[in-house]
């Protein structure tokens, strides 16, 4: 039943191909050649898009992907080979099409194309979209290793290119360079020492510092440390030392306690983040984020952001794919972490924004919701009737005579000297609308909706994987996108109208 359920898809693409790449957006996919030496590519792009979507949807590797053009009756039918004994491409026309897709921003308008062939089909607009905005992680590709390993790593990377360029081994160049520790294939094993010792440790990290100052020595005395190959490897080394690495109470080198900010965790992916789940459950990698329409289910924009950034961080590349399809938004279902968002601060009137906010409590005291504000005379009424100014974004500090004097000072505040202050958010208006509206069971419904989008990143996860295929944002925003494509290929395909040929849900 499964491979029946997953034949469909390609018998859909089968037979729809030409209605999604139509002539003038096959065009579109041949510009990116335009700049080539070689002219026109000799195979058409929208095969090659066929060829890239297939990947996201059955998770193979370029070299598997070959293998199934020839092995594969299903991909055979939609890349139009059937019974062909060699690929209708190579290995590096795929390759060389996903970077060109990537250097032309082409992976972004695969998206749009679904969305354009979904409207033509179910005739909705995007004159009143409403659309749910969420986040899951994306365990990074590259290995996240310790200060240790991360110094070891990179300065063997770095003598590694000059041992390639002068026919040498890398036991050679690292012997010269006095940094004889970096030639095995593990530092801790060839430093040698009881890693559960303090003392020993604190030893193990001074001497992996002396080896990044022997190397870079030895860099500046042969004239390479400059060299376009071996310079970031280095510059990884000394961020490491920077971020990692203190003095100690006697002067010498101690680890940091605590994290830097904006931490390198890997050396081969050096975009990679901490970034947490929870407060309990931490993940290395990236955020994806994925923006649903909760009316025609299709995705309409995704993107990626590093593990420890905030999730209104995204927004900004949100907006504009969404101007990119003349898209307009009305409603904004979205969680607490977007609410600092560009599409929340720089709302129209008309944008309706749905979100659970957050709980307020005061220790039994009296909440800042109890108190009223006049927005349009920019008063604030305290419980006991007391009134004064209030500017968004301040903070109000009740005047210490009028609360030394007031029945409800106890439940009110705790200070002795003071008055009663209250902090005034700068979007304390949208914020107490949400409270007002969670309090009834229409409004509860209407925060429900946004779980839809949970069920698109579950499917979306299904096909990308929790582990990232690639190094870096943009590739890894290349695989989410297309894989957002693969989603909403399935959506249009249970569209009326598809008969026998519409994809199971």
């Amino acid at each position: 039943m499964g491979l029946v359920k997953r034949a469909k898809l390609f018998v859909f693409l089968r037979e729809k191909r030409h209605e999604i790449f139509e002539e003038s957006f096959q065009e579109e996919l041949s510009e990116i050649y335009r700049e080539s030496r070689l002219g026109r590519p000799p195979v058409e792009p929208a095969r090659l898009a066929l060829a890239t979507v297939l990947q996201a949807y059955t998770g193979v590797s370029d070299d598997e992907a070959m293998e199934a053009m020839v092995m594969d009756r299903r991909w055979q039918l939609v890349l139009d080979c059937l019974g062909e004994d060699e690929p209708p491409f190579s290995k590096w026309s795929l390759v060389n099409f996903r970077k060109r897709l990537i250097e032309h921003d082409l992976d972004r308008r695969l998206i749009e194309r679904t969305v354009k062939v979904a409207k033509q089909r179910g005739g909705f607009s995007n004159r009143r979209l409403r659309a749910a905005l969420d986040s899951s992680p994306l365990w990074g590709a590259g290995r996240v290793e310790d200060t240790y390993n991360l110094l070891g790593h990179a300065l063997r990377k770095a003598l590694g290119v000059i041992a390639s360029r002068q026919g040498r081994g890398l036991a050679e160049v690292a012997e010269e360079a006095g940094a004889g520790m970096l030639a095995g294939s593990s530092l801790k094993t060839a430093l040698d020492l009881d890693w559960d010792d303090p003392d020993q440790r604190a030893v193990a990290l001074s001497r992996v510092l002396g080896a990044l100052e022997a190397v870079e020595e030895y860099l500046q005395s042969g004239g390479l440390s400059e060299s376009a190959e071996v310079s970031p490897n280095i510059e990884t080394a000394r961020r490491v030392r920077e971020q990692d690495v203190e003095e100690g109470t006697d002067g010498s080198p101690a680890l940091r306690r605590g994290v830097a900010r904006e931490r390198q965790i890997s050396v081969e992916d050096p975009k990679m983040r901490h970034g947490r789940k929870s407060r309990s459950v931490r993940f290395d990698g990236y955020k994806r984020h994925v923006l649903k329409d909760l009316d025609s289910g299709l995705v309409r924009a995704v993107g990626i952001t590093r593990a420890n950034a905030p999730e209104a961080m995204v927004t900004e590349a949100i907006s504009r794919d969404l101007r990119s399809q003349g898209a307009r938004l009305s409603e904004l279902h979205i969680d607490r972490a977007y609410l600092s968002s560009e599409l929340v601060r720089e709302r129209t009137e008309d944008l309706g924004v749905y979100c659970k906010a957050w709980a307020v409590t005061n220790a039994g005291r009296y909440p800042k919701t109890a108190f009223e504000l006049d927005w349009d005379r920019g008063r604030i009424r305290c419980p006991a009737g007391a009134e004064t100014d209030f500017e968004v974004g301040g903070v109000v500090r009740f005047p210490r005579k009028t609360c030394a004097a007031c029945p409800l000072r106890e439940r009110c505040t705790k200070s002795k000297s003071g008055g009663r202050s209250v902090s005034i958010h700068p979007d304390e208006r949208l914020l107490r609308e949400l409270r007002e509206r969670q309090r009834t069971p229409e409004g509860r419904a209407k925060l429900r909706e946004r779980v839809d989008v949970e069920h698109s990143l579950a499917h979306i996860g299904h096909w990308q994987g929790d582990r990232a295929r690639y190094i870096g944002e943009r590739k890894n925003l290349f695989d989410l996108r297309r894989s957002a494509v693969v989603h909403n290929l399935h959506v249009i395909a249970r569209m009326p109208g598809e008969g026998r040929d519409a994809i199971a849900a």
